[in-house]
């Protein structure tokens, strides 16, 4: 993958699958369909609630985050007080639930946050909280079809709260074979020349701290286990 493809500020990699509606790598088209279709058989609608982000949306939502525009939650999904934080703060605060634009892994087409559309009824709010998938949850069916299911087809989830520095994500799930060969590419360089070159709130507090960031929040991942189908291990 390129500097450009690494940090979603191209599109050239990724195709558009019509149902469910999403955008993905082209490598992993056929093993996510493959996987909605097994899940199907199970009586769970698999479907994304997030895949591929650009730059520019992850920007977004960094900015509205920072801002106070948009509400941040701890690791234990409470709100916080976002402007009473110092920048540096705030920035560790955000890097909890939501990655610095350019280190997403969603900018590879790889990872998705997913969901059963059978699940919820008519209109009700998907909040990709922790809760909705434990027991009890809407979707706590379809967490453990994944734990057992989802490595066969070549997806992890990469935040299990072991050893990345974001908090555990049950939703988040990545297609190993592609997303961990462009983990090892990504590096601080190639990230902090995103960074420089965009309008981030924040950016002198990033830019200060690339190094200890990228290491926690994209070379450190809960990695794939050994079942996981397709992988050559890097």
């Amino acid at each position: 993958m390129t500097p450009a493809q690494l940090t979603g500020r191209s599109t050239d990699h990724i195709v558009a699958i019509e149902a469910p509606p999403c955008e993905v790598n082209v490598e992993v088209r056929k093993p996510l369909l493959d996987m909605i279709m097994a899940a199907r058989e199970a009586g769970i609608a698999l479907a994304p609630a997030s895949s591929f982000r650009t730059f520019e949306r992850q920007l977004t939502i960094w900015n509205l985050k920072f801002s106070g525009e948009r509400p941040l939650y701890d690791a234990a999904g409470n709100a916080i007080d976002t402007l009473s934080l110092s920048p540096h703060d705030r920035v560790s605060a955000i890097l909890i639930w939501s990655a610095v634009p350019g280190a997403s892994r969603h900018h590879w087409g790889t990872d998705l946050d997913l969901i059963d559309r059978r699940a919820v009824p008519p209109g009700y709010r998907v909040q990709l909280l922790a809760a909705e998938f434990e027991d009890g949850g809407p979707f706590a069916k379809l967490a453990a079809w994944l734990g057992r299911e989802a490595g066969k087809f070549g997806f992890f989830n990469p935040y299990r709260g072991i050893l990345s520095g974001v908090a555990p994500e049950p939703w988040h799930w990545s297609y190993a074979p592609v997303a961990e060969p462009a983990r090892v590419l990504l590096t601080p360089q190639i990230l902090s020349q995103a960074i420089q070159d965009a309008p981030i709130m924040g950016k002198d507090c990033l830019l200060d701290r690339l190094e200890e960031l990228h290491s926690r929040f994209v070379r450190v991942i809960d990695p794939p286990r050994e079942d996981v189908s397709g992988l050559k291990r890097v």
